[in-house]
């Protein structure tokens, strides 16, 4: 039963001419599927209506091709044809009673154009970001007033595709923000004091109201924060005056900081709600209601927000992947079973991977529609078949709660002494804490389940396994850290100085600690290199972080912490080198190459840390598999997680949880979207 300091979150809140059920928001957050998998993005966004979410946003949804965004997979309403799809999500999100929203964008600086071959425009003339060699050029009057129209235009659409609001975003990508900006440096009406440069976001304003007609609310996305010091828009100075000057043109607020990286911070670098000092004031200044975003995860902190009068309506976007049902978990008192957000950002890397998006702790996240996977319901069993899972990792966790909950009998067994596996000793590094939520959900899922048997200590031979009888045997025994060297830039074992000590991550994060000197070579691309070189920071040594990537901590681009990451390593005065790679060590030096030119370059250090590549825990699995195909008295054995082949976390959770799906399935779904070329 719900707690009634939490009914507050439960009421109704009125949107213009439509009223949100309650007042648990989906943020506008883009997911690989887009345009190009309406399919696939309608059945997502229909999960999250059926999870009690009261309004589903899209998200970037272009209204011309002069603002195209390929190749990201976004939405599009250029002309009519681009409706079906979007009513395809409506009518998913309306099936299950919640309104839906469309986030109407027009980018600017941000889009070449590489898909249209149109000429990029802006508020001024300049360059588009990032490297491709084309320019934007500035805006004039007859530009404006073309926007204006296609903007209309695509409110039209969305209308006729049935949305109930219609979002002006006015982001930190977008033509609306970047003529906002301090950065504008238009002379003409547009440009100048706030109020000048204010005029297209409420010219946009009023022909997004008068294209959606009077059953459409309109809401506006407006980043109150620039975070980029006195260049940029702040919120104690022009951020709430900016809102304070079009206080009531829209039905509600929608706030965001910064980029997407400000707006979006991993668990490494900010808590829940670390956007609220950003909001005070808001509410002295429109009557409209606010929504905000800040990773919430807690009930306690939500029903704050809204008693406090900082927001009206509770943003999520993250967490809503993690747990789509998270607003009916709360509203049944199910505050256990919330799959809580643990700010990894693997959700947004499936945006730059242009692919079905994915989630640590949702591994049905982006499979509804293409395997039929729900988050909260799963096929029963098929037999009488008992399942021993050895292994209790993230893979072994999720393999042993999913089959658990389909209801075969299952043995869990695992060697240490504790439950979680490599997150559990992951989550003891620097900025990693949150991350052991993978393991206490499913922890608390597996107590509730009387048909699923732990034994901790359990260290099992063949023999053993042979012996316990079970129908069928999972391994997921995790895996290894490499100590040789190999790894991308290197395919063979190199030749290391027996004189200098060398450490893996394994031994790091198990309490075996360099001194003195000490190189962390980082061959593995995303967090490890960087929170061990923090950790052993921290502890005392004096650190060289160096990798053969062009970039620290690479991969990290994608999840939108890279930045981030230098800047903190930078604060504990670790040195950071790129372009180098490792080519052994001899003495009390470690040798490098530049991995462009050859190049030869020699470090001096006392020890050397080794972030490569991992080596699965498979031996147990080929004795396993060795003896049932000698004499068949071996039960049937299976291998999932890193035991099979080491990726990242959400790829050992995913791969546990598809086991116990596919388990006797004789005919796995798996449906792909396909151009019609009759239509």
């Amino acid at each position: 039963m719900r707690d009634s300091r939490f009914d507050i979150l439960f009421e109704p809140v009125k949107l213009g001419p439509v009223t949100a059920r309650n007042r648990f928001y989906q943020t506008p957050h883009c997911n690989g599927m887009g345009n190009l998998r309406p399919q696939a993005h309608a059945a997502m966004r229909g999960v999250k209506a059926e999870g009690g979410w009261a309004v589903i946003n899209t998200e970037h949804c272009s209204v011309h091709p002069t603002g195209d965004l390929m190749p990201e997979v976004l939405q599009m309403l250029w002309d009519d044809g681009d409706i079906p799809p979007l009513a395809r999500m409506v009518e998913a999100v309306h099936q299950h009673g919640a309104l839906a929203g469309v986030q109407l964008a027009y980018p600017a600086y941000y889009n070449g154009n590489r898909l249209t071959r149109e000429v990029p425009l802006g508020p001024m003339d300049r360059p588009v970001s990032g490297h491709h060699p084309v320019q934007v050029r500035a805006m004039d009057k007859s530009d404006i007033r073309a926007l204006l129209g296609w903007w209309k235009d695509a409110a039209v659409r969305a209308r006729k595709a049935g949305f109930d609001i219609l979002n002006v975003d006015a982001n930190f990508s977008t033509i609306a923000f970047q003529f906002i900006s301090p950065r504008n440096q238009r002379t003409d009406e547009y440009g100048g004091p706030l109020k000048n440069r204010i005029r297209l976001l409420k010219e946009l304003i009023e022909v997004t109201r008068e294209g959606g007609g009077d059953g459409c609310a309109v809401s506006v996305r407006l980043i109150i924060d620039e975070l980029f010091g006195s260049e940029g828009l702040r919120a104690a100075d022009e951020g709430i005056e900016a809102i304070g000057l079009l206080a009531e043109l829209p039905d509600l607020w929608d706030l965001v900081v910064g980029t997407w990286a400000d707006d979006s911070p991993t668990s490494r670098f900010a808590a829940e709600n670390d956007h609220e000092p950003f909001m005070v004031g808001i509410k002295s200044v429109t009557t409209r209601p606010v929504v905000g975003v800040g990773r919430f995860t807690s009930p306690d902190t939500m029903a704050g927000l809204i008693r406090r009068g900082v927001l009206d309506m509770i943003g999520a976007a993250r967490p809503s992947i993690a747990d789509p049902f998270l607003p009916k978990k709360i509203e049944e008192g199910r505050y256990e079973d919330i799959r809580e957000c643990i700010g990894c950002n693997i959700c947004v890397s499936s945006h730059f991977a242009m692919t079905n998006l994915r989630c640590t702790q949702n591994p049905t996240m982006g499979e509804e529609w293409r395997r039929g996977w729900h988050p909260e319901k799963i096929a029963p069993k098929t037999s009488d078949a008992s399942i021993l899972v050895i292994g209790a990792g993230p893979s072994g966790l999720e393999c042993a709660r999913a089959l658990g909950q389909r209801g075969y009998r299952v043995t869990l067994a695992e060697g240490e002494t504790y439950l979680g596996g490599r997150v559990s000793l992951e989550g003891k590094l620097p900025g990693l804490g949150e991350w052991q939520r993978v393991r206490d959900w499913r922890v608390t899922q597996l107590h509730k389940l009387a048909n699923v048997d732990i034994y901790l200590g359990s260290s099992l031979s063949a023999a053993d396994v042979r012996d316990f009888g079970a129908d069928h045997v999972v391994l997921a025994t995790g895996s290894t850290w490499r100590s040789d060297g190999v790894g991308r830039a290197a395919h063979r074992p190199q030749s290391f100085s027996a004189t200098m000590p060398l450490f893996t991550p394994d031994d790091i994060m198990r309490g075996r600690l360099p001194q003195g000197e000490v190189v962390v070579y980082d061959d593995d691309h995303y967090y490890m290199g960087a929170v061990i070189a923090e950790k052993l920071a921290l502890s005392g040594c004096r650190v060289t972080l160096v990798t053969p990537a062009a970039d620290i901590s690479a991969f990290t681009v994608n999840t939108l912490e890279n930045l981030r990451t230098a800047k903190r390593l930078h604060a504990l005065g670790i040195a950071m080198a790129t372009h180098q790679a490792l080519a052994g060590s001899e003495k009390d030096e470690i040798a490098f190459l530049d991995a462009r030119t050859g190049a030869a370059e020699r470090r001096r250090s006392d020890a050397l840390v080794l972030v490569t590549a991992r080596l699965p825990n498979d031996a147990l699995f080929r004795e396993l598999a060795a003896g049932m195909a000698d004499d068949g008295h071996c039960p049937a054995v299976s291998r999932i997680g890193d035991c099979e082949a080491p990726a990242a976390i959400f790829a050992a959770v995913y791969s546990g949880h598809r086991f116990a799906r596919d388990f006797e399935n004789a005919a796995p779904v798996f449906r792909r979207e396909r151009i019609d070329l009759q239509a």
